[in-house]
């Protein structure tokens, strides 16, 4: 009998057949969302949502660590998700971790525990990546305008605030200031006090300072804020009669005298606020003030699009062919100044070698050639600093860059292929990766080095097709007629590559005829 496969083997969600039925699954600091979706004549019909509130920023300690409560609601709420995605059949799922996942220890038996219960992958994405994807799910929920849009979300552990203008993003920011983690810190023990909310504003303030230069002032920006503190506010603001529609700072503060009335989080009781997000109000009031106040936003709008919307509508786009990683790879090109004929050239051999080892070697995927292509587009990024270890330099940029539309596995993914693309093979650096994509990711490295070796020339047809099988991990390659023989510093780079090769435990064979 075949055994099942864990979710952690599961091909990631930009990989799987065409589908009918799509889903969303934001893993929040304070909340887990989900959002399902049915295309239909290539438009999106919302079906579904789903939220919890699961408050997993309260459960991690200050060394990263996830505590057995949160981790239990977690997993919960996450099996309750999994058995929903099942019971409607949905083909393509996108679900990603925000600020309280980011900041935890890399908890391994955690993550892997909680893509089993959901039954699909989790990517863990960057604050930016974040920002991004909020600001897609918000322009999708507005009526399409031409006009600057500043953008903001109070999540549970961070404060996302995008400026953009249309549908395209022009400064993003992710502020390290949540609901709960302000709640926590400023109201221990859920006790309210005016020195409490002016800690936590002072604080707010000093967190915005580096920030508020690119956001600030802008002529004729409409202002929209999103998810549930601020949903939130504006549904009590309109219970109480203070606000008709949206909010402004004049309506925020006597939010915050309201709450001075009572002595604890627990005692809270306001039309339009429901008992689990008064837990993390205080702390949620404290940055809605000082956003409105530093940024000098005189009305601020509320969206129902969110992070959930745009991971939906992201997904949507890698499946009409508006992959933002694809945008992403061009972008970077042109600022790291790549030789663009070479890196067409690797790549284009590249994907030669693909081809004829894909069957062979499993590569099942999409996301395998996906990643090869983009590895050798971007292969030499690092000579914009140096030419000396150039591929390490392209390895730290591609890491520890803004990638927009890259989760962190598939970024640590291709910066481990453009770090390794020459010189000896390190075996155990894939050991970062999730345990299913280890062997081919090694596999995929090994297509890379061979199209970066027999491209070293820098000349538009220098070498013949080349002929490859693989066995296992043997490795014939050959070339036709005598070309190989013609070029005796090419047999001395494949005579390197084959010793190199014997030290991760594959045999490199060589034939230069028929």
């Amino acid at each position: 009998m075949q055994k099942p496969r864990v979710a952690a083997d599961r091909p990631l969600p930009s990989e799987t057949v065409q589908p009918e039925i799509i889903a969303a699954v934001d893993l929040g600091s304070n909340s887990f969302h989900m959002i399902v979706g049915e295309l239909r004549h290539g438009q999106l019909a919302v079906l579904d949502r789903i939220r919890e509130t699961v408050r997993l920023a309260e459960g991690l300690s200050e060394k990263g660590d996830i505590s057995p409560d949160a981790r239990v609601r977690a997993l919960d709420c996450l099996s309750r998700f999994g058995e929903r995605l099942r019971e409607i059949e949905a083909d393509r799922v996108r679900a990603a971790g925000t600020s309280t996942i980011r900041r935890a220890h890399e908890d391994t038996t955690f993550m892997a525990e909680a893509e089993a219960a959901l039954g699909h992958p989790i990517e863990i994405i960057s604050g930016i990546e974040e920002a991004r994807l909020i600001y897609k799910g918000v322009t999708h929920s507005l009526p399409p305008t031409d006009g600057l849009r500043l953008v903001m979300d109070i999540g549970g552990g961070s404060t996302e605030l995008i400026l953009g203008q249309g549908e395209h993003p022009s400064a993003l920011e992710s502020t390290h200031m949540g609901c709960v983690s302000m709640t926590e810190q400023f109201f221990p023990d859920g006790t309210i006090s005016r020195a409490g909310f002016n800690k936590a504003r002072l604080v707010a303030q000093l967190e915005l300072r580096p920030v508020k230069a690119f956001f600030r002032n802008a002529s004729e920006v409409e202002a929209i804020g999103t998810s549930g503190t601020i949903r939130s506010t504006e549904a009590v603001a309109q219970a109480l009669g203070i606000s008709e529609s949206g909010l402004t700072l004049d309506a925020v503060e006597k939010l915050i005298d309201k709450v001075l009335e009572f002595d604890s989080v627990s005692d809270i009781s306001l039309e339009g606020l429901s008992d689990r997000r008064a837990q993390v109000w205080p702390g949620g009031l404290s940055i809605l003030a000082e956003l409105l106040r530093v940024l000098n936003i005189g009305d601020l709008q509320v969206s129902d699009g969110a992070l959930r919307e745009g991971l939906l509508y992201d997904l949507l786009g890698r499946l009409q062919h508006e992959d933002a990683r694809e945008r992403t790879v061009r972008a970077m090109e042109a600022r790291y100044q790549v030789d663009a004929p070479q890196a067409e050239r690797v790549a284009r051999t590249a994907a030669e070698l693909y081809a004829q080892c894909r069957n062979e070697w499993g590569f099942r995927s999409q996301i395998a050639g996906k990643v090869l292509d983009w590895a050798a587009r971007l292969h030499e990024i690092g000579l914009d600093i140096s030419h000396d270890g150039y591929q390490r330099h392209g390895a730290y940029i591609a890491e520890h860059a803004d990638m927009p539309g890259f989760p962190r596995a598939e970024q640590r993914f291709l910066a481990l292929l453009i770090g390794g693309q020459r010189l000896r093979i390190n075996e155990l650096s894939f050991e970062v990766l999730p345990e299913s994509w280890q062997e081919a990711g090694l596999r995929l490295l090994l297509l890379l080095r061979l199209a970066v070796l027999l491209n070293r020339s820098r000349k538009e047809s220098e070498h013949p097709p080349v002929r490859m099988q693989v066995s296992g991990k043997i490795i014939s390659i050959g070339f036709d007629g005598d070309w190989l023989p013609e070029n005796p510093l090419t047999i001395a780079d494949l005579e390197r590559e084959q010793g190199l090769l014997r030290q991760v435990g594959y045999d490199l064979r060589v034939s230069g005829h028929r």
